[in-house]
C-alpha cells in the first residue's frame, strides 16, 4: 500500500469519487473539476492511496478551512475521505487500513504547511463519513447543526489552535407568488451533490415558465456566508434532503406537486 499526491493520470478517477462505472456519475457534469481548477491555487490537497499492485483504492481531500464550510484559522478542512466499498467497478478496499493512512498523510502534510490543526465532518449514523470513525483516530467533536446532522469535529496540532465552529444557515429562498421557485445551492466540490443540482435545474426545465431554476454558487465566499448554505436543494421555502441524492423522479414529483397547487 502506498499513498501518493494526485497525478496527472489519476484526476479523471478523482474527479468522479473513483466511481467512474456509475453511470449516475456522468450526470454530475463537469462541476467538481471545474471547482479543483479553482482551488488548486488557494490550498487544495488531495491524496490517494494505492493497492499493492498499484490501483486506486481510496482518496482524501482538504482545503484551508477559509474556503469550507466550516469558520476557523489556521486550520485545514476535511472534504471528504472515501475508500472504494463497491463490489463494482474497482472493488471493495475497505478493511484495509487504506482510511487511517490518507487520514495521517493529510495531517503530516498539512502540518509542514503551518496548520494548527485539521477539522473534518462527520454523520452520527454509521455509513459514510462515519463521525465514530473520527474519534477513533483521536478526533474530538467541536460542534454540531442539528438532529442527525453532520456533526464538526478536530485535530489540534498546537496548544493555541482556536475551535473551528459550523456556518449557521441564515436565511432561505422565499417563495415567488404565481410561481415555483426551484433553489439548487452548489459550491462544486462534490459530485453527489452536484448530480442533485443538475437533476434539479432539468426537472424544473420540465415545467415551462411555471417554475423558476434559482441556481446559487457559493463557491463565492461571500455568498456562502451571506446564506450559511454550501449544497442545498430548495423548492419554493423548503429545504430538500439531498443525502443520498434523489432520484430525478422524485425531485420532478416533488415540484409536480408544487405546480399543482398554483
Amino acid at each position: 500500500m502506498k499513498v501518493i499526491d494526485l497525478t496527472e493520470e489519476h484526476k479523471k478517477l478523482y474527479y468522479v469519487c473513483l466511481e467512474d462505472w456509475c453511470d449516475e456519475m456522468k450526470e454530475a457534469g463537469n462541476h467538481k473539476e471545474c471547482w479543483c481548477n479553482k482551488m488548486k491555487n488557494k490550498g487544495l490537497g488531495v491524496k490517494i492511496v494505492l493497492d499493492d499492485n498499484g490501483k486506486v483504492g481510496g482518496m482524501i481531500q482538504y482545503i484551508p478551512i477559509e474556503h469550507s464550510s466550516a469558520d476557523g484559522k489556521d486550520l485545514y478542512f476535511i472534504n471528504c475521505i472515501w475508500v472504494h466499498g463497491y463490489k463494482k467497478g474497482r472493488g471493495n478496499f475497505q478493511k484495509k487500513g487504506m482510511g487511517k493512512a490518507l487520514l495521517l498523510a493529510a495531517e503530516n502534510d498539512v502540518k509542514n504547511r503551518g496548520a494548527k490543526g485539521i477539522v473534518a465532518w462527520g454523520i452520527p449514523l454509521p455509513f459514510w463519513m462515519k463521525a465514530a470513525w473520527f474519534k477513533k483516530q483521536g478526533y474530538t467533536k467541536v460542534d454540531k447543526s442539528g438532529f442527525l446532522e453532520p456533526v464538526l469535529l478536530w485535530k489540534p496540532f498546537t496548544d493555541d489552535s482556536i475551535p473551528p465552529k459550523w456556518i449557521k444557515k441564515k436565511k432561505k429562498p422565499e417563495k415567488i407568488p404565481d410561481k415555483v421557485t426551484v433553489t439548487g445551492f452548489i459550491n462544486g466540490w462534490c459530485p453527489a451533490q452536484n448530480i442533485v443540482f443538475e437533476r434539479a435545474k432539468r426537472a424544473a426545465s420540465e415545467f415551462g415558465d411555471k417554475v423558476i431554476f434559482r441556481e446559487i454558487n457559493t463557491f463565492d465566499r461571500e455568498v456562502l456566508l451571506e446564506w450559511g448554505i454550501a449544497d442545498a436543494l430548495y423548492i419554493n421555502d423548503k429545504d430538500i434532503r439531498t443525502g443520498p441524492p434523489p432520484s430525478y423522479k422524485k425531485i420532478k414529483g416533488k415540484i409536480a406537486r408544487q405546480v399543482k397547487k398554483l
